[in-house]
């Protein structure tokens, strides 16, 4: 019996491994530079903010976000982005579901346009609205320094996420199962609702969670739209920017904090919504 009969096949023993739960040499250098690359990039930053928060120990951290100011601009920011989250949840499965279902002439225009506030820098972005809907709008539309002009800078950034998630998942959609759920009878609505629905719903909700992360992180857009007033327009990033520029790490920090967590719960929720979505379905 040769030496190459008793030796194992190679691609066989890495694929036991594998089914075992044990990483080769090459799958866990891998893994450990993609958590090292992570903990860099995410982890250590945010580990930092939170150590900054609680420097100032639970009385100083809870002063700093149950401030009057910091509290309504909390307030502003979530619900604004809670808000431009649904329209988006609506508006871009719609928006998705034209550009893959429908042809018409410019289909290609609305593709380039719609990823628009992904290039442009967010500083122009807000120029741009400025421009269209401050005091001299060649539209007659005088939205600045007004809450709405908070929700238009939001909507306007965060467009493309739920857009960009739900296209390539409706467009691998098998049209025979609908038209066969067709053929058996069910309505438009039924076949929407228990096939459709359920196999977007994992991309809606993941371009729900980026669409609120981004709202609530947005700076550049409506710096120069809502004016940034107090207990009026003023979002959590200019607080902590001022916070920052007044040599108040630790309330800056706190607000981060705040914000992290709302963040991390949001994405929670979703991801339970859709499994029990995807379940029923």
């Amino acid at each position: 019996m040769t030496s190459a009969t008793l030796a194992p096949d190679r691609p066989a023993a890495a694929r036991r491994s594998a089914r075992g739960g044990r990483l080769t040499r090459a799958s866990g250098l891998g893994l450990g530079i993609a958590m090292l690359w992570f903990s860099l990039l995410v982890l250590i930053p945010l580990t930092a903010v939170v150590v900054t928060a609680s420097e100032g120990g639970w009385s100083g951290f809870w002063d700093a976000v149950t401030n009057e100011q910091t509290a309504a601009a909390i307030r502003l920011t979530v619900g604004t982005a809670f808000g431009v989250t649904l329209v988006n949840v609506v508006m871009g499965t719609l928006i998705a579901w034209v550009l893959v279902r429908d042809r018409f002439f410019g289909k290609r225009l609305l593709e380039i346009l719609i990823d628009i506030p992904f290039a442009l820098p967010t500083i122009v972005a807000g120029l741009v609205l400025l421009s269209l809907y401050g005091p001299e709008s060649p539209l007659g539309v005088d939205i600045h320094n007004t809450r709405i002009a908070v929700f238009l800078a939001f909507l306007f950034v965060t467009l493309p996420f739920v857009v960009r998630t739900v296209q390539p998942v409706l467009a691998e959609l098998d049209p025979e199962v609908e038209e066969a759920a067709a053929s058996l009878g069910a309505s438009r609505f039924t076949t929407f609702r228990r096939i459709i629905l359920p196999s977007l719903t994992p991309a809606i909700a993941a371009g729900a969670a980026l669409s609120f992360a981004r709202g609530v992180s947005e700076y550049g857009s409506l710096v120069l739209l809502s004016g940034n007033l107090p207990m009026r327009t003023e979002v959590t990033s200019v607080r902590i920017l001022s916070s920052i520029e007044n040599d108040n790490l630790d309330s800056a920090a706190a607000v981060a904090a705040v914000l992290l967590a709302i963040s991390f719960a949001v994405i929670v929720v979703l991801d339970v919504i859709q499994r029990r979505v995807v379940r029923r379905g």
